[in-house]
């Protein structure tokens, strides 16, 4: 299907500049742009490309100038990364959607599934489990007995939900995710270590999206809880009775140990830890690889391991990386010393 510049243009509220009638019926990179298809300029750092080009429309920032003649037709939006966005869901959405109850699949007495659910073949419906409409629970899913599953929320295959664990509406858990494994829980014993059981769940509020093979540990007792909102990069750890707070994100590779408590709208660099505990104020930023042992203000913006405010990690960094040549001087003036020092005697 073609979508011409101006009806694009009137779906997303922007303002055409070039061609109105010139159509498009793909997307592309910018830097990989083809004949007929739409791309999009929010980074500066991509600018050059768009010179070059062969996108037939490219969606851009209200404000942008161009430093040189173009050859496409651009679409001015307030955000050109947020209209792209919209865009792109439009088209998922259009794309075919699967229902049914495929064979074979396992559904365990007593499991109720709302309207035009989809459970995939091989998929696991435990005892007791409750599914919400247009659920979808792809094949070699897990639900283990008791799990709860909102309304238009998409479980996808290899997924492992285990007993009692919950999670909202319009939620998307991607391939390997684990809900619900014991926390790790144990107690020096003599010369080994006497398990701990984990008789608590994880809840998981509503539109929360947790990416392949994260994993998020049931509570000791009580709930291991994500808000609504939070969204998870691939391979992360949540322990038991941490708490996630709302529209919080974590890139790849982060980790929560036990009872940490993160509040809401923070922002998780990847590869970076926290130890347990702990809590992070509303809006705390962790940088890559940064590892914190100390509890938060609201909005702080943390770096290093251990982490410390940001700014004075900025001016550390600038003496850290003069220390060779601040040695250098030392030992110049140690010399300088020892010979005045000697010449005086």
């Amino acid at each position: 299907m073609e979508f011409k510049a101006k009806d694009i243009a009137l779906l997303l509220h922007g303002v055409v500049d070039g061609n109105p009638d010139v159509g498009v019926n793909d997307v592309s990179k910018i830097e990989e742009g083809r004949a007929g298809t739409l791309a999009f300029l929010a980074n500066p750092k991509y600018e050059n490309f768009i010179y070059s080009t062969r996108a037939s429309i490219v969606l851009v920032d209200k404000d942008f100038v161009p430093a040189r003649p173009l050859s496409c037709t651009l679409i001015r939006v307030e955000s050109a990364y947020d209209a792209f966005a919209t865009l792109l869901q439009m088209y998922d959405s259009m794309r075919p959607s699967p229902t049914g109850i495929e064979q074979p699949s396992y559904i365990g007495e007593g499991a109720t599934l709302g309207e035009e659910v989809y459970v995939g073949a091989f998929a696991y419906i435990g005892k007791g489990v409750k599914i919400g409409n247009h659920a979808k629970i792809y094949p070699h899913a897990y639900l283990g007995e008791g799990v709860e599953i909102g309304d238009h929320t998409v479980i996808y295959s290899g997924v492992h939900l285990y007993a009692g664990c919950r999670v909202g509406a319009s939620c998307i858990l991607h391939s390997g995710v684990v809900i619900g494994a014991d926390g790790f829980g144990f107690a020096p014993d003599g010369e080994g270590y006497k398990k701990i059981p984990q008789i608590g769940n994880v809840l998981v509020e509503d539109h929360v999206e947790i990416g392949a093979n994260t994993c998020i540990d049931r509570a000791t007792m009580g709930s291991t809880i994500i808000r609504e909102g939070v969204k998870l990069d691939n391979l992360i750890q949540v322990a038991h009775n941490a708490v996630v707070g709302r529209h919080t994100v974590m890139a790849a590779q982060s980790g929560l140990a036990g009872s940490t408590k993160l509040g809401e709208r923070c922002v998780i660099g990847g590869q970076a830890g926290v130890v347990g505990h702990l809590t992070l104020a509303d809006g705390t930023h962790l940088t890559a690889q940064s590892g914190i042992s100390v509890n938060t203000k609201a909005n702080a913006i943390m770096r290093g391991s251990p982490a410390f405010d940001i700014a004075k990690y900025q001016r550390c960094y600038v003496l850290f990386r003069r220390l060779p040549e601040l040695y250098d001087q030392i030992k110049e003036l140690e010399n300088k010393v020892k010979e005045l020092t000697e010449g005086s005697k």
